[in-house]
């Protein structure tokens, strides 16, 4: 298939595959330590990805088809917690597909980043997040690895907690760009 023809479907799905890089060029990586109560996870970094999809009328569903694609079936279109928390039963992936937020991630006095429409955050089991503000419009779409469902953990783990966390499966592909992503070359699979 000619490649012009296949980035302009990818297009019309709303993944942007920008130029030469592809997705990767818009991950950056994110290693965090534990911080008070939270345990973040200090061996997997988060992953965001800035304009990984393109504006688009139903940017929420191109996200739910890539994530779906790529072995990340979504579980829920909302907004983020306004509340530190954790999970350790999943890693996460947040596609932002509506307005903007702020997030807190890490914990208390964390790091604080802007979300806007199109940009998308992959949290490792255990990472802290938590919004602070958000637009009227916000709109998040949450996927996880097959066969993983999440919980909501507000304290700091227990002995059988980090056991759940350190369970955890590998994922075996990038919720944004698939097999070879990101996920591949931030994350170790000994980990």
């Amino acid at each position: 298939m000619d490649r012009r023809i296949f980035s302009a479907g990818l297009a019309l799905l709303g993944v942007r595959m920008g130029t030469g890089m592809g997705a990767d060029a818009n991950a950056e990586a994110l290693q965090l330590k534990r911080n008070g109560w939270m345990p973040n996870n200090e061996v997997l970094p988060v992953l965001l990805y800035r304009a990984a999809f393109a504006p688009s009328a139903d940017m929420a569903s191109a996200m739910e088809t890539t994530f779906e694609r790529n072995g990340w079936p979504p579980q829920w279109r909302n907004g983020v917690y306004d509340f530190h928390h954790y999970h350790s039963t999943a890693h996460e992936v947040l596609g932002f597909a509506g307005g903007w937020g702020r997030l807190v991630l890490g914990g208390e006095g964390g790091h604080e980043f802007v979300l806007k429409a199109g940009d998308v955050a992959l949290l490792p089991a255990g990472t802290g997040h938590c919004k602070m503000e958000a637009s009227g419009d916000f709109l998040v779409v949450g996927a996880y690895p097959k066969g993983e469902h999440w919980d909501i953990c507000r304290s700091a783990p227990d002995a059988e907690t980090l056991d759940r966390m350190r369970k955890v499966a590998f994922p075996n592909s990038d919720p944004v760009s698939g097999a070879g992503g990101p996920v591949t070359k931030h994350w170790l699979r000994s980990a």
